[in-house]
């Protein structure tokens, strides 16, 4: 469908891409990974004509459209929203206006007339193409795309300028899926969604009928769309015929096969070298020290790829706070009209790692400001545990940042004991890299001020973290490294987010605010997204997590009689262990079972490449053909089992987290 060949992109000195070739085909999806600057969002733009390659060749199929969704950068205006959404239809709209207008043609015409003969058969034609173009269900689709990114009804009528820059992104993403081009081209698409819209577009995208090619740093969506995977590094790009799991896992049996022939090689050309090396003065053996030179300089090096600094962070040790970290009684916020919350009650025990999920609009930064204390409510009581240090991290104080220090300066300033020692490691952790850490503030980007602003806030010594989308600016190891840290931090936290994958390891509460108040579910995000799958479909048959989760719903405030009361808590959570094993013990049978079928296959496929290394097994052609039959087979089922040993792990490390 569409093809890339040899293709190469300099920026002076550096090279993007080196000769990369790549075929699309009509129902890939394929994810494109690699760090910030491996050029991904440069591919996308490629595959989509709006930058040409230096050299190279991309090839598109006649009847091939792509349609490019960019990280920002689209405004709307001057239309309403359905009006914004329905020009997506243009051929629709145009032939719409043709018919209309040809049947007022008709009305003015003689029935006997050869125009109105004409007319007629006009009109036919274009009744075809619009039924051929589905245009009776046109409103029913820009009503569900709209919808399902998170527009309400009473939205429609709004002017497209009323909207901020995540909503506006959300129109661009709703006009580019109802275009329905071949190859879908997305660059972040999950930036500006919240966790239900994220959920939507998932299966949407899942049973779109054309290419996707994605570019994001949401593992989880990665995980759940993508059957190819193209890891971008160093100008190559290495293809994996799998998902981001799939791909990680392939990565690492890569690079050990590649070490071992590396290990391999290295020995054959020092045995090699010592034969020349002993034998080079003999007479008699010159014909053969000869020979070893030639092979020798016939050899082809097999290069080990360089590999990047495994960088880890540490949060200080956080002072013991009491039992009780927070408690907020009757509190009542709101803007103008908008009531946010009316009567909120809740109560943060230590070591609760809580996520805070919800539709965009629906008050989780706002919950967030009040727990942190930088937001003033209307009535009610914010009360402080004994010995709660509070460390607050949002996107806006990235902007509170001392213009006149550089990067380590800010770090330097607020680190305190054996991290001073390794701040450039820490900058490092968060995409700063080599002299980046001397940049001043002044002229750091929005995106590497948010990451400095982070990094500062988590050097400060404190025993209940509040985080307001830590990870929108990080890359995927940037977020590892984030996320290792608070798996140690043995704190408590509270994280505004809708990344799955960084949060499902880390938080054993969700809470969803909705209008007016929250609800909290034990668990982690999957067990969430579950529970309320569980509730749309009205599941007679409720497991002991549901029943856990339904329990939540009876307060006035929607607060959990779960969160209110610490016996039942403790029940709930008993309960939450025993469903946990109930759900581990299948799984671990099954990957038991895996591993003793790929250690039997891989002592078969050693034995196999035994036999080929060496020169008398290829004299026996009968035998020579149904082992290299054998060992065909062998590299398959591996291949499969490797896929379903990864799968059955990542089942298993979910409910582990959980």
């Amino acid at each position: 469908m569409i093809s890339l060949e040899q293709l190469t992109i300099e920026f002076g000195a550096r090279v993007l891409f080196d000769e990369l070739t790549l075929l699309i085909r009509p129902h890939d999806r394929l994810g494109l990974v690699g760090s910030n600057g491996a050029g991904k969002s440069t591919l996308l733009k490629v595959i989509g004509g709006t930058i040409t390659p230096d050299r190279g060749k991309v090839s598109t199929a006649k009847y091939v459209t792509a349609g490019y969704l960019p990280q920002d950068g689209i405004t709307a205006q001057g239309r309403s929203l359905y009006a914004e959404a329905e020009s997506a239809f243009e051929e629709v709209m145009d032939l719409q206006q043709k018919k209309a207008e040809a049947e007022a043609l008709l009305h003015t015409l003689p029935p006997d007339s050869e125009d109105c003969l004409e007319t007629v058969e006009i009109l036919g034609e274009l009744q075809h193409r619009l039924e051929d173009l589905d245009a009776d269900r046109m409103q029913s689709k820009i009503g569900r795309v709209l919808t399902g990114l998170g527009f309400s009804v009473a939205d429609f009528d709004r002017q497209t300028e009323e909207f901020s820059g995540g909503w506006q992104m959300r129109i661009a993403l709703a006009k580019l899926l109802l275009q329905e081009p071949s190859v879908l081209l997305l660059d972040e698409p999950t930036n500006h969604l919240d966790i239900e819209s994220q959920q939507w577009l998932e299966e949407y995208l899942r049973q779109y009928d054309g290419a996707v090619i994605l570019v994001s740093h949401d593992r989880a969506f990665l995980d759940a769309l993508c059957t190819r995977t193209l890891a971008l590094s160093l100008g190559r790009g290495e293809e994996y015929a799998g998902n981001y799991s799939f791909y990680e896992n392939e990565k690492e049996l890569r690079k050990e096969l590649q070490l071992n022939a590396w290990k391999n090689q290295q020995e054959q050309i020092k045995q090699t070298q010592q034969f020349i090396t002993r034998f080079r003065a003999k007479a008699t053996k010159a014909r053969q020290v000869q020979s070893r030179v030639k092979q020798l300089g016939k050899i082809e090096r097999i290069e080990i790829g360089q590999e990047e600094d495994q960088i880890h962070f540490r949060f200080p040790p956080p002072p013991t706070s009491g039992k009780v970290v927070m408690e907020l009684h009757n509190l009542q916020k709101s803007y103008g009209d908008n009531r946010v919350f009316d009567g909120l009650e809740y109560t943060i025990h230590r070591g609760d790692r809580i996520a805070v999920v919800g539709v965009n609009g629906a008050g989780k930064s706002t919950f967030s400001r009040l727990v942190a204390g930088v937001e003033h409510f209307d009535a009610g009581e914010r009360s402080v545990g004994h010995n709660t240090v509070l460390s607050y991290f949002a996107q806006h104080q990235a902007e509170e940042l001392d213009r006149s220090k550089t990067a380590l300066e800010v770090l330097d300033e607020v680190a305190e004991g054996e991290i001073r020692k390794r701040l450039r490691t820490v900058l490092g952790s968060f995409l700063f890299s080599g002299d980046d850490v001397f940049k001043g503030i002044s002229v750091l980007s929005g995106g590497e001020k948010s990451r400095v602003a982070l990094a500062k806030m988590l050097l400060q010594p404190s025993n209940f973290l509040i985080m307001d989308e830590p990870t929108n600016h990080l890359d995927m190891q940037s977020k590892q490294v984030l996320q290792e840290a608070l798996q140690h931090f043995t704190g408590t936290y509270l994280i505004v987010s809708h990344d799955r994958a960084f949060l499902d390891p880390l938080v054993n509460k969700v809470l969803e605010v909705r209008h007016g108040g929250v609800v909290t579910y034990l668990g982690n995000v999957s067990d969430y997204l579950d529970r309320k799958r569980a509730e749309r479909e009205d599941t007679p048959r409720l497991s002991p997590l549901s029943r856990a989760a339904k329990a939540t719903a009876s307060s006035r405030q929607m607060e959990p009689l779960a969160a209110s009361s610490e016996k039942e808590r403790k029940r709930l959570e008993a309960e939450l262990r025993q469903e946990r094993h109930r759900r581990l013990q299948p799984l671990k049978k099954q990957l038991q079972a895996l591993e003793k079928s790929i250690n039997s296959m891989e002592s078969r496929k050693t034995e196999i490449e035994a036999l080929m290394a060496d020169p008398e097994f290829y004299k026996e052609g009968d035998a020579v053909k149904r082992i290299s039959v054998e060992y065909q087979e062998l590299q398959q089922g591996l291949e499969k089992e490797y896929a379903e040993w990864t799968e059955v792990s990542q089942g298993i490390a979910a409910v582990e987290s959980g």
